[in-house]
């Protein structure tokens, strides 16, 4: 866990493109223009990968209403989104440790995916949470694997056909390779970010820092944009430093409804409502027009939040 940013931010004054060395940039877009110049169907993509809060949805949202399909989604515990997207048909295969509901327990679009063909039969790539943390963690240092003994005995092994047992040359004992996972596209949610693409985010990062840095590309999703100064005088919150950062976008609660330290509290109610309303196909469908293909954009989705989105805000920071 990183330690909260200790200056408060100065927002910047406008939603101009011009970074911090004075040269203009294309960086600051919309989600759809992000989407939709960066993440192509068949697309790699890593989500949620500082585990409960700051799970970008926006970004998932907007994926479902292009109607990318034949994405392969990496992640730790993968939350509602992995299902979200699963049910809407969006996905091939899945690289995670585990695909839930963590207030309900395991997600019903997951479950008629694998058991059912509905809406398509997706493939599964099981990894523990720490195994897939390794896997980001080769791609981001551009080694070829990790070896481990955590997974020795686990029946991972067995179920996850890029793993290789070895033998370390320099002890003899047995040990297992995990192969660096390289995803075309990782989307991380950010209290802020300047124009160039460097991105700040206090509260546990899971694995995000492996992932956005093993990524060809990365959108970072930032709750303010700000000054180049402000970044630089907190430079140990930076997340995504602005070389790596492929679009900034500048969205107000595009990780709802999980948390996003300092700005809002995690929904719970949301995530029990989803459950309960998508146990079978057709209530998914229900809900998945409501609130992701009827509404256009985040802006629209947080203002039908309405009050409940007022009570989530935590007080601004002095």
């Amino acid at each position: 866990m990183r330690r909260k940013a200790s200056s408060p931010s100065r927002r910047s004054e406008s939603l101009s493109t011009e970074g911090a060395s004075g040269v203009a940039t294309t960086k600051v877009m919309s989600m759809r223009d992000a989407i939709a110049r960066f993440v192509p169907d068949g697309s790699s993509v890593a989500l949620g990968c500082a585990l409960e809060p700051a799970i970008p949805f926006s970004a998932g949202h907007e994926l479902i209403r292009q109607r990318r399909r034949d994405l392969t989604l990496i992640g730790p515990i993968s939350d509602i989104l992995f299902d979200q997207l699963i049910g809407a048909g969006c996905v091939a295969k899945v690289v995670a440790a585990w695909v839930g509901n963590v207030s309900a327990g395991l997600a019903h679009c997951y479950r008629r995916a694998r058991e059912q063909g509905i809406p398509r039969r997706i493939e599964v790539v099981d990894h523990s949470n720490f195994s897939i943390g390794l896997a980001l963690l080769a791609g981001a240092l551009g080694a070829p694997y990790i070896p481990t003994k955590t997974l020795l005995g686990s029946d991972i092994c067995h179920t996850n056909p890029t793993l290789r047992e070895a033998t370390d040359p320099f002890s003899g004992e047995r040990i297992v390779l995990v192969p660096a996972i390289r995803p075309n596209v990782t989307i991380v949610v950010a209290q802020r970010a300047d124009a160039d693409g460097n991105a700040q985010l206090w509260g546990p990062w899971g694995v995000s820092e492996e992932a956005a840095l093993a990524a060809n590309r990365v959108i970072v999703v930032a709750d303010e944009l700000v000054d180049g100064d402000v970044i630089g005088e907190d430079p140990n919150a930076t997340l995504v430093p602005a070389p790596k950062a492929s679009a900034v976008v500048i969205e107000t609660g595009a990780a709802h409804p999980s948390p996003l330290q300092g700005r809002y509290r995690r929904d719970h109610e949301f995530f029990h409502e989803y459950h309960r309303g998508t146990r079978a196909m057709q209530g998914f469908d229900a809900w998945l027009s409501e609130w992701v293909t009827g509404v256009p954009d985040r802006a629209a989705y947080i203002a039908k939040l309405g009050a409940r989105w007022t009570s989530l805000r935590d007080a601004p920071r002095v």
